[in-house]
């Protein structure tokens, strides 16, 4: 069974950076698609970014040029840079890993993520 264990969320004043970090067990990590998605209070899950097995990478326009995702195949570790935080970024950050980019087969407990104005 695959494990997805969060990690480096908090509270932040708005302009401020996080990393969040996403540790992989159970599986070839190497071979997955990675992705961070959000879910904001009241609102439904959506998505933030993603990385190939290759480093490929792809953002949602709310976050593009401010956040950066990359991946350390050595650590089974997914990362979550997170720059120029906005009050709208706060929300429960969540991991998912996949076979392909659009089945998100595996999915952690997800870290708060929380910018203060």
């Amino acid at each position: 069974q695959v494990q997805l264990v969060e990690s480096g969320g908090g509270l932040v004043q708005a302009g401020g950076s996080l990393r969040l970090s996403c540790a992989a067990s159970g599986r070839t990590f190497s071979s997955y698609v990675m992705a961070w998605f959000r879910q904001a209070p009241g609102k439904e899950r959506v998505f933030v970014a993603r990385i190939r097995s290759g480093g490929t990478t792809y953002y949602a326009d709310s976050v593009k040029g401010r956040f950066t995702i990359s991946r350390d195949n050595a650590k089974n570790t997914v990362y979550l840079q997170m720059n120029s935080l906005k009050p709208e970024d706060t929300a429960v950050y969540y991991c998912a890993s996949g076979i392909t980019s659009s089945t998100w087969s595996d999915w952690g407990q997800g870290t708060q993520v929380t910018v203060s104005s």
